[in-house]
């Protein structure tokens, strides 16, 4: 019976997810309408996606659990990290001029945006080819957290969950491009926000309660006694530079940035902020507390590794079938929801910034729209390969989620966040500066994946390496800046003139 309820949830919900892509179909049918929605998103729909997109297995599995173990309670400032940096100030200062400059420039992609604004079409070709390789990791390390709650749910080989994950996120992705990506977000987020509370609630009341639970984490041993359940943890040096990476990062990231492309309307900016600083409190502030507790259970970190925790916790909770197949749904959600939103990120940028008018010359809208949703199909099958290794190698250095997530989200934020943020506000950013950000970032990752002994000890880890590579990019940018040749004015003026557009204020203070 047990068995039976979370089948019958799991079909339901595969059931609607391709529905609404077939429902959506007829919104992709160009371009801008598959990579973009036609720029006419709303605010429930564009928080959602944008929070849904930002939090995935990733969070949930491999970062809960591994920070948790690692600062304990102290873990829930990664939340707040993640809903006030993250998600408030990112809309904040990015929402409106990036939907007013990417209109005006006429780009839909990243690279794109950086190929226009500084008129270098290696500017776009190296901005695509960074892309495309470092969002492979990071969806790799997507299907792995889905594989071992789903092997814990259903007692199934991973690869049959990698398989169905990776058919049905095609299916919806290919029939309705952003627009059903948006819609079925908005459904996925519904889902994770009532289902983090449930589980917390759960597992809390497992432990006798949130007093009893810290009490019990106080007395867990450690090298400081009450670290654990301590304000700022055993490591909070360590607590800051995770914060840096994972709150931080959604400025430089592609498949995030993307998100205010699409905004329709003035007031879309001031109720999405709220909404995506609302979610992101609830689903990342939720996660990494729950994640704080998680010594309390008996979890053999050396055998299984990090990624086991969140999965052993809700295992020792005894939690109903119908709450386990929500938590599975929910994880679900989180995975698939940024899978679509990768894949739309990395096929459009190929197909867009690499292959038209380089590879091939003419690529009409009907084409361009066929090769992105190839070009979907390729990546979800390579990305669906590299996971299937990453879980069978035994090569420890590919093994946990937060480390591949770590080497992604360092790469593509150390490349891209100053030359974005700086591209946007400052006239004097040059081509030269925006380079030399991008083989820094992308290079210093790249050196800590595979000699990472040449660092000090502090910088051998992928996310300290990577929140340093974006700290420094917005020094390197400005500094580059000054010291290379000035920008053309013309080039740069028509940039900033939409802006000034008359709307019924200048433009950078209203959409409308």
């Amino acid at each position: 019976m047990d068995l039976a309820i979370k089948i019958i949830m799991l079909v339901l919900f595969f059931g609607v997810m391709v529905g609404v892509g077939i429902y959506c179909r007829k919104n992709a049918t160009d371009v801008n309408g598959f990579v973009l929605g036609g720029r006419s998103v709303g605010p429930w729909l564009t928080a959602f996606a944008y929070g849904t997109s930002y939090f995935s297995a990733v969070i949930f599995i491999g970062y809960a659990g591994q920070f948790g173990w690692k600062f304990g309670i102290a873990s829930t400032w990664i939340g707040l990290g993640n809903a006030f940096i993250g998600s408030l100030l990112a809309w904040v200062i990015l929402g409106r001029r990036t939907r007013i400059m990417t209109q005006h420039l006429d780009s839909a992609t990243m690279p794109e945006f950086f190929g226009k604004r500084f008129n270098s079409k290696g500017l776009k070709i190296g901005a695509s080819i960074i892309t495309f390789i470092f969002l492979i990791p990071y969806t790799a390390s997507l299907y792995n957290g889905l594989s071992r709650l789903f092997s814990m749910a259903f007692n199934i080989p991973y690869v049959w969950c990698i398989i169905a994950m990776s058919v049905l996120t095609g299916i919806y992705v290919i029939a309705g491009g952003y627009m059903a990506t948006a819609i079925n977000d908005f459904i996925q987020g519904i889902i994770m926000l009532f289902g983090i509370v449930a589980v917390i609630a759960a597992v809390l009341l497992n432990q006798g309660g949130f007093s009893e639970a810290l009490t019990k984490l106080a007395n867990v041993p450690s090298e400081t006694p009450g670290a654990y359940n301590s304000f700022f943890g055993p490591e909070p040096m360590n607590l800051v530079f995770v914060v840096i990476l994972t709150s931080l990062g959604t400025w430089g990231l592609p498949q995030m940035v993307q998100k205010f492309y699409a905004i329709k309307h003035e007031n879309d900016i001031k109720k999405g902020t709220f909404i995506s600083t609302a979610f992101a409190l609830v689903v990342a502030g939720g996660c990494y507390f729950l994640g704080g507790f998680g010594r309390l259970f008996d979890v053999d970190v050396a055998k299984n590794g990090f990624d086991s925790i969140i999965p052993t916790m809700l295992g020792e909770s005894n939690l109903p079938a119908i709450l386990i197949a929500v938590v599975v749904i929910l994880v679900l959600s989180a995975s698939m929801s940024t899978l679509s939103s990768l894949v739309i990120a990395s096929s459009s940028t190929l197909t867009i910034d690499l292959l038209k008018g380089n590879i091939i010359k003419k690529m009409d809208e009907k084409k361009q729209v066929l090769m992105i949703r190839i070009f979907v199909v390729v990546f979800i099958a390579i990305s669906a390969f590299i996971a299937i290794y990453q879980v069978k190698s035994k090569n420890e250095s590919v093994k946990f989620i937060a480390q591949l997530m770590g080497v992604s989200w360092g790469a593509l934020a150390g490349a891209f966040l100053a030359p974005f943020l700086y591209g946007l506000y400052w006239k004097k950013t040059t081509k030269l500066a925006c380079w030399v950000s991008f083989i820094f970032g992308s290079g210093i990752m790249l050196l800590n994946l595979f000699a990472k002994q040449i660092f000090p000890k502090i910088l051998q880890s992928p996310i300290n390496c990577g929140a340093i590579a974006m700290l420094a990019g917005l020094v390197i940018v400005p500094i580059v800046s000054l010291i290379s040749p000035k920008p053309d004015k013309k080039l740069v003026d028509d940039a900033f003139a939409c802006y000034d557009k008359q709307v019924p204020a200048k433009q950078k203070n209203s959409l409308d």
